[in-house]
């Protein structure tokens, strides 16, 4: 099944150029908008996979919208910003936009945050569900923050040193952790300090 979107930018060419850049790469867009506030509504009714918000909309900014989004944790979110000052970057970040992308862009910037999103937002959602498991005197959020850190070690590990793309660092990670019914910080740890490796294929 196609992957869903819903856009979000207040330039109708940009938002043009957008959506066929999107359906001929395979992705099927379920609404699109020029206003924060309806960017809301249209993530709320469809549910896409990802919703793409310019940070500059009226009705209700880009950030104020991915805040919204992001708190119903359904769909990454990707930022699409005219300025690439430091603390806008770091504001889409704390919002919870998961990649970002100034403009103008070329397509083949695009495609790349738009993977790195629906990437990133894969593995927010594993480590959810595993810290959801966990009993509840276990699941504080120091530990969820101490997992999400020795995660995130553990992939740039295993990326530097064996040349992995991020989200086959990340499903190595969590698909030891099912094999070896252990939790994903453990396995983390243990690439982290040497012990445990992906064989060599």
């Amino acid at each position: 099944m196609a992957r869903t979107v819903v856009i979000a930018e207040d330039e109708a060419i940009v938002r043009l150029d957008l959506r066929e850049i999107l359906e001929e790469s395979g992705f099927e867009v379920v609404g699109e908008t020029g206003r924060g506030d309806e960017a809301v509504a249209l993530a709320k009714e469809h549910q896409p996979d990802l919703v793409i918000l310019d940070i500059k909309m009226p009705g209700l900014d880009g950030l104020a919208a991915a805040r919204e989004i992001n708190a119903g944790r359904r769909s990454a979110v990707l930022i699409l910003t005219a300025f690439s000052q430091r603390n806008l970057i770091e504001e889409a970040r704390d919002a919870g936009a998961l990649a970002y992308l100034v403009k103008p862009f070329q397509q083949e910037e695009l495609l790349p945050a738009i993977e790195v999103a629906l990437g990133r937002f894969t593995e927010m959602q594993a480590l959810e569900a595993e810290n959801a498991s966990l009993s509840e005197d276990k699941r504080t959020l120091e530990q969820q923050l101490e997992t999400r850190r020795w995660v995130d070690r553990a992939k740039g590990k295993l990326m530097d040193e064996l040349h992995l793309s991020e989200s086959e660092a990340f499903s190595f990670i969590r698909q030891t952790a099912m094999n070896k019914r252990t939790t994903m910080r453990e396995v983390a740890e243990s690439v982290v300090e040497g012990r445990l490796a992906p064989e060599a294929s």
